[in-house]
């Protein structure tokens, strides 16, 4: 397995109210996640713990929501929040 990122469950329910500016800075985010997270679950097929808690970070002009599961090797993209 590759460690990749997605939007759970799609893009649309995630992020439909986001700007194309802050979509690119959310996937930027999302890609830097990844590194990290390979970086520090080497191969994550062997990880036997479940997935870690959620966590948020600013991005662009908003927030992500997101969730790290080692042992699928992904970052989910829960929740994109535009600032007002």
């Amino acid at each position: 397995m590759t460690w990749a990122w997605e939007y759970d469950p799609n893009e649309e329910w995630v992020a439909g109210q986001a700007s194309p500016g802050l979509l690119a800075a959310v996937e930027t985010k999302a890609a830097e996640l990844v590194r990290m997270a390979e970086a520090l679950y080497l191969d994550g097929s062997t990880y036997r713990g479940g997935p870690l808690p959620l966590e948020q970070m600013t991005a662009g002009d908003g927030i992500v929501v997101f969730s790290v599961h080692p042992r699928l090797e992904r970052v989910f993209i829960l929740r994109v929040i535009p600032h007002p």
